[in-house]
């Protein structure tokens, strides 16, 4: 079987190609792509992508799919289905599942039930075990096993002494780990972002520098060990410009940034309530421009969804009970396109980017890419068409997310993996 896409503009940031042409996919690879193709074969199916742009598959590398341990919030068959409708081909599951993916066992628990899944699926192993921060894991056998980075995701690796023996170790085996910088005696129970807003709402809030001090202190330990630091979420002014001033040093540090960080503000807290409780909290107009233009300078390497889906009655207790995070995958392609392209000038090839190119060479991964003899993982998006997010357009049971509601651009139209159709959509 062959598949031929016709008549798109194919963008690939790796190569920085950005024309109009069209691809032949043969079996799970790609054959040609070139300025005009035609079907030689009754058996190749032809998809017309006027008006779309095709990109390679895309990549996030932070995603909860909460199995095992929490299958009643979502399995990774199901978080796997909402990946491929919002034109994901690789996604990085999280360790903080029950229990952690700190062993052999887990791991391969993760890889068993990620193997019928038709997308590709990472699984990032913790940096301690049982996440809490004392003992290393065995890296060196965790990523013979399959693990793609590590991280201690939902809680940081608070000890400098833990965290510089990781670093070291991160050095030897050359693979990332994924930071969740946060100072748990700055953050104190805190619920959303430490100022005006908190304090006229009468809730406990988080500052800037409870981010900002873990950041510093890995980045001076990057430094020191030579080790690979990539911070998760970023989400203040303060990080971006400590990162920036740690890649002009040298220092072997990424970062990542959500959508929902670079598209909403603290604000949101007034009338989403939990719905918009997260960590690291919604920050001020400031940070969210700040991220923004951490994106265009290059100092955010990615944008990653932090998809965390929660069920209705958890978010319901309100900001003091209720868990941080909400849903990101089936937003993300719609708020890169109106927030970033439309309303902030950035050309389609530098926002995505930072979904394709630059994840996969952090993950030192052979995808990200469209070219001759690689894996055939498309994206194909309408950015001109509008979406709404309502609950039929959110698949996931979970509706966790302060964006019910928006009409948005870009659409999702196919998602294919290893060169087969995983999601086409028929709206």
């Amino acid at each position: 079987m062959k598949l031929l896409i016709k008549n798109g503009r194919v963008i690939d940031p790796a190569s920085g190609l950005d024309r109009n042409l069209d691809i032949l996919i043969e079996g799970s690879i790609i054959k040609a792509v070139s300025g005009s193709i035609n079907p030689d074969t009754e058996d190749t199916e032809t998809i017309d992508a006027a008006g779309c742009i095709v990109l390679p598959g895309l990549i996030d590398m932070h995603v909860h799919f909460r199995e095992p341990g929490r299958e009643d919030i979502e399995t990774i068959a199901g978080g796997s289905k909402i990946a491929a409708k919002s034109g994901f081909t690789t996604v990085c599951t999280m360790p903080n599942t029950i229990p952690v993916n700190d062993s052999i066992d887990s791991l391969n628990l993760i890889k068993k039930k990620s193997k019928d899944c038709r997308i590709n699926i990472l699984p990032i192993a913790s940096i301690t075990r049982g996440s809490a921060g004392n003992e290393l894991t065995d890296m060196k056998e965790l990523l013979k096993h399959g693990a793609i980075a590590f991280s201690d995701d939902g809680m940081p690796v608070m000890n400098a002494l833990v965290m510089r023996r990781a670093l070291e170790l991160s050095k030897e085996i050359n693979v990332p780990l994924i930071t969740h910088s946060e100072d748990l005696n700055l953050t104190d129970k805190g619920v959303m972002n430490e100022g005006s807003i908190s304090a006229q709402l009468g809730l406990r809030g988080i500052p800037n520098e409870s981010e900002e001090i873990l950041i510093a202190r890995d980045v001076i330990l990057a430094r020191l060990t030579g080790g690979r630091v990539h911070v998760a979420h970023v989400s203040s002014a303060g990080s971006v410009e400590i990162i920036r001033n740690a890649k002009e040093q040298g220092v072997k540090i990424t970062a990542e940034a959500t959508p929902h960080h670079f598209s909403l503000t603290e604000d949101e807290i007034k009338t989403h309530s939990a719905m918009a409780k997260m960590s690291p909290p919604l920050r001020t107009g400031k940070d969210r421009l700040a991220v923004i233009e951490g994106l265009r300078s290059g100092v955010i390497d990615v944008i990653a969804t932090d998809h965390a889906p929660h069920l209705a009655a958890d978010k319901e207790k309100g900001m003091e009970q209720a868990p941080f995070g909400i849903i990101g995958l089936e937003t993300a392609v719609p708020l890169v396109i109106t927030k970033l392209v439309r309303e902030n000038g950035f050309s389609v090839l530098q926002a995505f980017k930072c979904m394709t190119a630059n994840p996969a060479g952090i993950l030192n991964i052979k995808k990200g890419e469209i070219k001759k003899n690689f894996t055939a993982d498309i994206t194909i998006i309408n950015p001109d068409k509008k979406v709404r997010i309502d609950e039929k357009f959110i698949i996931s049971g979970s509706k966790n997310t302060p964006f019910i509601g928006c009409g948005l651009f870009g659409s999702v139209e196919y998602t294919i993996c290893s060169g087969e159709i995983i999601y086409k959509n028929i709206n």
